[in-house]
């Protein structure tokens, strides 16, 4: 809301109707579907209504607003960052220092989502401020692209996400290849292939034997990725499914599972050659997305119903998931084992990770760590790259092992 629009006037002809109004555009950009209609409806709740403090306001709001669930977390970041006056001068004097003070005490972490809001919302007020010629010498500073490497997915607005994803789509992505027990044939092979070399024979007349030779077989494994949607991880996991079609698209042979309270099997969804379409067709087959976590459970239906029909030929299995179970462990534990049994190589990806402090403490955590053969970070573009890597087999496996996480907590 700018700052020199007051919520009513002394004269009566105050401006609450436009200030809904522009705040209602604000939420239609953060993705909140609010139509004209529900504008009306939130100007005549909060006229009926009544208010007499900041409470009532945002409930009156909130009761009209808000349809589903998962839109109160935007509705409560939106509102508590419109409807309060801004520190202009500061964010200009902040926009003229590209290198922050020592002195300076560290910002607190935005919350997640909260800088798209922000984005969202004074995205027009930007477009009407004519933007100050600056003329500055960026030799000693990051680029744009290094900067995005390093920051992390619920952090960006949405302008970077969609460059993040376009950088996710344009990523080399090494294909790992294992060797078979099935052979080729191939003129500089290691082994003679006998019958190959009687049929070449006969057409000779059986006067010579030119010898046919064979190598085994290269065959890509499958990949089996089993990716948490709570509401914890709803940010991340929108971003890894971008990653998750450029894989399907590139590399074939990716089977993709979402899991909240229920399993759901997207694979075919991840197949359509447009990201959007595919991303669109997950959103609308999964009932359970941004709500509860339910790991063992989503686990053992798993293991009961798909494990053997995609974990066969080495496949590699991708746990994305912050490891938060609300329920015992020993469930828990056991799927893992039998997850981990079954399947080649086991990778477990964990935002949580991206923290300095972070330590194993949680049950859930705990319990799944002994069954994974790599305990990775997966926040930003750069995780994304070092995953690509280990997917190769050219990462570093030593970093990722689960070992060292359980050597600490134990001592």
């Amino acid at each position: 809301m700018p700052d020199d629009l007051p919520l009513a006037s002394p004269d009566g002809n105050g401006r609450l109707a436009q200030n809904i109004l522009y705040f209602a555009r604000a939420l239609r950009a953060a993705g909140l579907p609010i139509g004209p209609g529900g504008v009306i409806d939130a100007v005549h709740a909060v006229d009926a209504a009544g208010f007499s403090n900041r409470d009532d306001f945002r409930a009156a709001l909130r009761s009209v607003f808000v349809k589903k669930h998962e839109q109160a977390l935007i509705f409560e970041q939106a509102f508590d960052i419109f409807w309060r006056k801004r520190g202009l001068i500061d964010k200009l004097i902040a926009m003229m220092s590209p290198i922050a003070e020592p002195q300076q005490p560290e910002k607190a972490k935005a919350p997640a989502g909260a800088t798209r809001i922000s984005d969202a919302m004074f995205k027009r007020e930007a477009e009407k401020l004519e933007r100050p010629q600056l003329e500055l010498d960026y030799r000693l500073t990051m680029s744009a692209d290094e900067i995005l490497q390093r920051k992390d997915f619920a952090q960006m607005t949405a302008e970077e996400i969609a460059r993040a994803r376009k950088m996710i789509e344009a990523m080399s992505l090494n294909q790992d290849e294992l060797r078979t027990r099935r052979s080729i044939a191939n003129p500089k092979g290691d082994r003679i292939d006998p019958r190959r070399s009687f049929r070449k024979s006969l057409r000779a007349g059986g006067a010579s034997i030119e010898l046919a030779r064979r190598s085994p077989a290269v065959r890509k494994p499958p990949l089996v990725a089993i990716c948490d949607i709570s509401g914890s991880m709803s940010d991340y996991t929108r971003v890894f499914l971008h990653f998750l079609h450029a894989l399907t698209e590139k590399r074939g042979r990716v089977h993709t599972f979402l899991f909240g309270t229920r399993l759901t099997n997207v694979t075919r969804s991840l197949r359509h050659k447009d990201p959007d379409v595919a991303l669109a067709e997950c959103s609308a087959g999964v009932e359970d997305w941004s709500g509860g976590t339910r790991i063992g459970l989503s686990l053992h239906n798993f293991n009961r119903s798909w494990s053997r029909r995609v974990l066969g030929q080495g496949a590699t299995v991708l746990l994305f998931t912050d490891g938060l179970e609300r329920e015992g462990g020993g469930e828990l534990a056991r799927e893992m084992e039998r997850l981990h049994k079954s399947c080649r190589r086991l990778i477990w990806l964990n935002p949580l990770l991206r923290y300095d402090r972070f330590e194993a403490k949680a049950q859930g955590i705990r319990a799944m760590l002994p069954y994974v053969d790599e305990f990775r970070p997966i926040h930003n573009l750069a995780s994304v790259a070092d995953l690509v890597k280990a997917l190769a087999g050219n990462g570093d496996r030593a970093a990722a092992n689960p070992k060292n996480w359980l050597r600490e907590q134990n001592r």
